[in-house]
């Protein structure tokens, strides 16, 4: 069950971006939504878990996390954060490249998912969420002349089987490790979700519709959170 939702959360992404990608306001609201959902499964969630484990060099791993991300983003160039990219731009992003760049960061995410058997954890729910403007953003992007071409079902194909993989790769590991690759995974969240929230406005000036998709994603996570906890 848990396979399928992380696989239909990016084809429902992408696809929402075929029909919906001129519409780069609607993708923003999301990715935001999202950013603010993100960062509190971080703190909220993850990061209570991977330092309950008492390890004093844990740190090192969500170090090692937020600066994966970053050079992850030089193949990428940003998809993790929903950015769009235009016309101008778009020939420098290869599809080689991005796939290698979206596949490792989709993988990594899985793994601590291994040996998970509830739809409604938190960490699960922080990745659906996550993939959706992701995924917008990559429909958005692949689409040309009305269709996906066979390169960009490859891609999508990629990213869709990746976070499943991770899952299953994940049974084989020791349980023990999976507090790391969970701090390392919180590391990448905390760094895409910050540089979505915290990314300079327009002239510097407070942006009052951003702040209250920030505070709807945390009140998301915070219900789901109660939920689960009771």
């Amino acid at each position: 069950m848990i396979i399928a939702l992380l696989i239909f959360s990016v084809l429902a992404g992408v696809f929402l971006g075929k029909f919906f990608g001129a519409q780069q306001k609607f993708a923003k609201n999301l990715l935001i939504l999202s950013a603010g959902f993100l960062i509190t499964i971080c703190l909220n969630e993850v990061f209570p878990e991977v330092y309950a484990s008492e390890n004093e060099n844990i740190g090192i791993f969500v170090i090692v996390g937020v600066l994966l991300q970053m050079l992850l983003e030089n193949l990428t160039k940003g998809f993790e954060h929903g950015h769009f990219h235009h016309h101008h731009e778009e020939k420098n992003i290869l599809p080689f490249a991005l796939m290698i760049g979206m596949f490792i960061h989709a993988f990594l995410e899985g793994i601590p998912l291994a040996n998970e058997t509830d739809i409604l954890n938190p960490y699960l729910m922080g990745i659906l969420f996550h993939n959706l403007p992701i995924s917008f953003v990559l429909g958005a992007f692949l689409i040309q002349k009305g269709k996906f071409s066979s390169t960009s079902w490859l891609i999508i194909g990629i990213f869709a089987i990746a976070s499943p993989l991770g899952l299953l790769v994940g049974n084989y590991f020791n349980p023990n490790l999976k507090v790391y690759f969970l701090a390392l995974v919180g590391g990448i969240f905390l760094h895409i979700s910050a540089v979505i929230i915290f990314e300079s406005n327009k002239n510097h000036n407070i942006d009052y519709s951003k702040i209250l998709l920030v505070i709807l994603g945390v009140g998301l996570a915070l219900v789901g959170h109660l939920f689960h906890t009771h």
